[in-house]
């Protein structure tokens, strides 16, 4: 674009991006439209269909290599300091979680007609699993647009990896078949208790990631090295901390919902909402953990590096708790596998 008419007209210097969001959402469009003919071609889901025949696996397949894509794009955005890179990974990231999104829908109808069970994708491990990858990657999107920085994709998005590596692990291990819950799963509150854990869940891994960040320029600049590659767009340490704590701030009140919507859903179903099976217990433990950032954050003044730690730790209990115990224990949860 010739530069003196973008002098003489600053709203110019905006049209490339535009075009760019232009372009996604018409390749989003014919990626709708081209799923929408290979599912009406495809003949209906019925009983002992294969995974690999469903269409919401293919489909979910499909948007994690998009995610895998933008988890690249991110990295490369730092080493590159491009907008380009930026945008695309941006981009791509939100095709992604589109894609995870039209996957959780498709199963939960193919699930309705191969099981004749009109249920929430939302009973078994793998299904909890796909959600929180997309209800992640909203959180952070929702961040980045907010705060105006890519940086901290770099750092968050390979925690949706690991969830896209655990997806596949469960399909090769034959864990992510559609069943039909028992009936004690088949409750509006179990679904809204899923749906808000992991909301606090996508939170406290936005944080996590936030962490690693903050712990990286930290190290960085305390060794003297500010020319390190990813200092030239990291935001300042101040900034970082704030978002550590703003991710945490949003995530508990959701978490805590969370909490006592299953409560409420255990009363129904079993008659007493509190009943100290192993999943319950470490839910506790991780609810005390963020509790007791938020009260040293905002009654002792914590921040920094031992800050940064705790978020990280934090979202190690919750792997714990939403893998290892549904993994290692029996009990009331592990009917489903749920979060």
């Amino acid at each position: 674009m010739n530069r003196k008419f973008v002098d003489a007209h600053p709203g110019a210097r905006f049209v490339a991006p535009v075009y760019v969001l232009y372009g996604i959402a018409l390749l989003i469009v014919m990626l709708c439209v081209i799923g929408m003919s290979l599912y009406f071609e495809t003949d209906w889901p019925v009983s002992g269909t294969s995974l690999e025949g469903m269409v919401s696996y293919q489909l979910t397949c499909y948007a994690n290599l998009l995610l895998a894509v933008s988890t690249v794009l991110y990295i490369a955005h730092l080493w590159f300091t491009s907008a380009t890179v930026g945008r695309w990974a941006t981009g791509v990231a939100v095709m992604g979680v589109i894609g995870v999104l039209g996957g959780v829908l498709t199963r939960w109808f193919e699930v309705h007609r191969i099981l004749r069970e009109a249920q929430l994708t939302s009973s078994s491990l793998y299904e909890v699993t796909m959600l929180f990858s997309a209800v992640t990657v909203l959180i952070y999107l929702a961040m980045e647009w907010a705060y105006r920085n890519r940086s901290a994709g770099a750092f968050v998005m390979p925690i949706v990896m690991c969830a896209v590596g655990f997806e596949l692990w469960l399909v090769y291990s034959g864990q992510a078949s559609p069943y039909v819950p028992v009936p004690a799963l088949k409750s509006y509150w179990m679904n809204a208790h899923v749906l808000a854990n992991f909301v606090g869940y996508g939170s406290f891994a936005v944080a996590a990631g936030l962490g690693g960040m903050y712990l990286l320029r930290h190290g960085a600049e305390s060794a003297g090295r500010p020319d390190l590659f990813p200092l030239r767009v990291l935001p300042g340490l101040c900034q970082i901390d704030r978002l550590i704590f703003r991710a945490i701030a949003v995530g508990f009140p959701v978490f805590t919902l969370a909490m006592v919507l299953g409560a409420t859903w255990a009363h129904e179903v079993w008659g007493r909402y509190w009943s100290w099976n192993p999943k319950e217990v470490w839910t506790l433990i991780v609810w005390i953990a963020y509790a007791a950032f938020l009260m040293l954050r905002l009654s002792k003044g914590w921040e920094g590096v031992r800050m940064a730690w705790w978020a990280i730790l934090g979202f190690c209990l919750i792997l714990f708790s939403f893998v290892g115990v549904n993994l290692l224990h029996s009990g009331l949860h592990s009917l489903g596998n749920i979060g």
